[in-house]
Formats: C-alpha cells, structure tokens, sequence
C-alpha cells in the first residue's frame, strides 16, 4: 500500500485549505454576501425587475461557465514560478484594483456589469489554482471526504455571515464602501499567497497524481476519462434549483412582503442548518465505502426544497430554511467529495472547473428558468418552482449508476487497489513496488 502521510500533517492541511476557503468565498462575486448586496443595489436602487435581476446575474457569470479554459491554463502555467500559490498572489492584487475602481465610480447598471465581469475572470483564475490544489492533495493523501466537509463547511461561513449581514449592508452601508471592504479581504489572500506551508507544498507537485503530458495527450485524456461525465452532471443537476434564489427573493418580498433582511436570514439559516449534516459526512466519509454514502446522500435530499411549498408567513420561511438546510447537507458534502475523487491526473483544475463551471451554469440557468415559472401563476407560481427542482433532484439518482464502481469503492482514507496504479500508469513516472 501507498504509505498515508501522518495524521499531523493531514490537519495542517485542512487547516490550510479552511483558511484559503474562507477569504477565497468573502471575496468571491459569486458568494452570497456580493450577489445579495448587488442584487438589492439592482432592485432597490437601480428599480430592475425580477427577470432583469436573473438575467443580469446569468450574464455576468459567464466566465464561470467556461470555466474549464481557466483550469487547463492553471494546470499548464506556472506564474512567477509559484505555482497554485503565483495565481493567489496576481490575481488577488488585480481583484483589489477592480473593488477600488467600483468604488470611486457612481453606482450604475454598467459600471457593476464592467466590474464584476472583470472579477468573475480574476476569480476564475484564484478558484482553478484553489480547486485543483484541493483536488490534488485530496487524492495525494486520500482525503477527497474530509477535504469536501472543510470545503462546505468554512465556505458556508462567509456566506451565512454575508447573507445575515448583506441586509444590514443594503440598508446602512453605501456601494462604495461594501466594495472596499471587499478589497481589503482580497487584500489577505494576497498576504496568505506569500505563505509556503511545506505540508502542503513540500511534494505536491512531484507525485504521479499531478503529473501532465502535451497539450494533445491531455485534451484526449481529458474527453476518455469515464468518471467526469457523471461527476460534472451530478453537480449540474445537484445545483439545477428553479425557485431557490430570485423567485424566492420576490416571493419574500413581494407576496409576503416581508423586509428585504428576511431574504438574507433565510439564506443565513439555511447553509447554517447545512453544518450539522455535514460534520455527519466528515464522520462517516471514513467509515463507508462512498457508493453507499453516495446513494444515502442523494436519497435524503430528494425532498429537500418541498418545505418551500409551505412558506406563508416569516416564521415559516425560517423554519423551512433550517429543515432544507439539513435535508441538503450530506448531498452537498458528497457530490464534492465526488468531483474529487474523479480529478484525471495533472488536470485537477481542468476538472474542477469544469465541475465549477457546471454548477453555477445551472444555479445561474435554473434562476431563470424559476423566474419564468413563478411568473406563469400568481398564485401557484412558486408552488411550480419547488415541484421542479423535487423532480431535478429525483432524476440524479440514475446518475449515480453511471459513475465508474472504482471510483467510489472504497471509504476515505482507504487505498484504492484499482485506482493507484491506474494514476501511476497515466503519469511518466514508474509504478512504485508499494502501489503495485
């Protein structure tokens, strides 16, 4: 067996990765604290619509949607000779530039389209070398399980934090100073990019798992690997939530019409109850086989959004958020652990961006399918929404027969007999006799 490195030094490394998690999702455009605050400077300050809202979050998020180009340079460039850590250091900086320009110019819609679009690039840039640093030393030290619960669950605190505080921000903080704030928190991850933990970077990048051929090779090895196509589409599917966002935001708002806080609480309350569930994944990811853990996950969050049905009144809404969050919280842990364990050698951050780029395709693109839903009835609308995305989740559980039985064999932690030497074989270095 390959030997795993020392308990010590797997805790640094999740204690490493909690603290790129968390500034990385403070900072990020796609975060909750800055797609809600945008989102109330569109409607309540610049008097855009619902559909105007989706359609304008769809659009800037384009970058995202490719983003599989920003993986395959990061797993081909080498910035400033620092690797992972050069596209932390430059993109960081030039994310900073764009908060402090956003800042100086007068609030418009063209002024937040030109600024964000520029950042979802940057970010592109910070999230592949991110992602595929996680995928690597997932798969490096056999952790893919407990990684994905760190992932979730540090990077759902800045999102319960901004989606608690974004209201708060919307009422008695100016856009000005929302955008400084959110350069002084890229500001630290440029500082975090000058830190060179040997745990983590001491042979990160010398093992087969991270070993890449020419660009040809890699795109047909890339398009042959089997267990990208189910891991990509159980994260398209996963995320495919017509109803959970704008329409959501309206119906609070508008129907009920409770203030524009209740929208954030909501969202606070729901990745919240996520955290439970999630610590459940940490705890069993290392004790099942993943299959099992796999269909588990899946099964119980079915059901997860049907409690929107039942939202009348602000008590509702919050009780609902808190049963949806832990209904969730396994499948969310899974399908990370999942886009993880299916990296193909050397092309961890193609791979995750792609799985990236998937995921928010579809929160992006199920937005406004939701919102043309909740238009069609008044009345039933957002009834229309939940049905939708109960039937969406319904439909990954004959995904999950697709994923290569290899993949998700063995428990965390567990070499996987099958998997090792199939890594060592697609790398250019020699099976080592301990693989065999």
């Amino acid at each position: 067996m390959l030997e795993v490195k020392p308990p010590v030094k797997i805790g640094f490394i999740l204690f490493y990765f909690g603290i790129l998690t968390f500034l990385i999702y403070l900072a990020s455009p796609t975060g909750f604290f800055l797609d809600i605050v945008v989102s109330y400077m569109l409607k309540n300050q610049l008097h855009s619509n619902a559909a105007d809202v989706s359609l304008f979050r769809f659009i800037i998020a384009i970058p995202v949607y490719i983003a599989f180009i920003f993986g395959f340079i990061r797993d081909s460039w080498n910035p400033f000779g620092m690797r992972d850590r050069g596209y932390f250091l430059l993109f960081s900086i030039l994310s900073v530039s764009v908060f402090l320009a956003m800042a100086k110019f007068q609030l418009s819609a063209t002024m937040l389209f030109i600024g964000l679009v520029a950042l979802m690039v940057f970010s592109r840039f910070i999230s592949a070398a991110y992602q595929g640093l996680m995928a690597l030393l997932s798969q490096e030290n056999m952790m893919a399980g407990r990684i994905a619960v760190i992932w979730t669950v540090i990077g759902s605190l800045p999102d319960i934090a901004g989606s608690w505080g974004s209201g708060i921000f919307v009422q008695n903080i100016s856009s000005a100073h929302t955008f400084i704030f959110m350069a002084s928190v890229m500001s630290l991850l440029a500082l975090v990019a000058c830190w060179k933990p040997r745990a983590v970077y001491g042979h990160a990048y010398d093992q087969p798992a991270a070993q890449r051929s020419n660009l040809a090779v890699d795109v047909k090895r890339l398009l042959r690997h089997k267990p990208l196509y189910p891991a990509v589409l159980i994260m398209f599917m996963f995320q495919f939530s017509p109803g959970s966002n704008t329409p959501l935001q309206f119906y609070l708002g508008t129907t009920l019409h409770l203030s524009d806080s209740y929208y954030g609480y909501f969202n606070a309350i729901f990745l919240a109850s996520f955290i439970p569930t999630l610590l459940l994944y940490g705890y069993l990811c290392t004790r099942m086989k993943m299959a099992k853990l796999l269909w588990m996950a899946m099964i119980i969050t079915v059901p997860q959004m049907i409690p929107l049905a039942f939202i009348h009144s602000a008590s509702s809404a919050l009780w609902a958020a808190g049963l949806c969050g832990l209904l969730g919280g396994l499948a969310a842990a899974a399908v990370f652990d999942l886009a993880m364990r299916s990296c193909p050698p050397g092309l961890q951050g193609t791979m995750m961006m792609l799985v990236a780029g998937g995921s928010l395709l579809a929160t992006r693109g199920g937005d406004i399918l939701g919102t043309y839903i909740y238009g069609i009835s008044p009345d039933n609308g957002f009834l229309y929404c939940v049905t939708a995305i109960t039937i969406v989740y319904l439909l990954i559980l004959p995904v999950i027969a697709w994923i290569p039985k290899e993949i998700i064999a063995k428990a965390d932690g567990e070499v996987n007999p099958i998997v090792v030497p199939e890594v060592w074989a697609q790398s250019n270095l020699p099976l080592h006799p301990s693989a065999a």
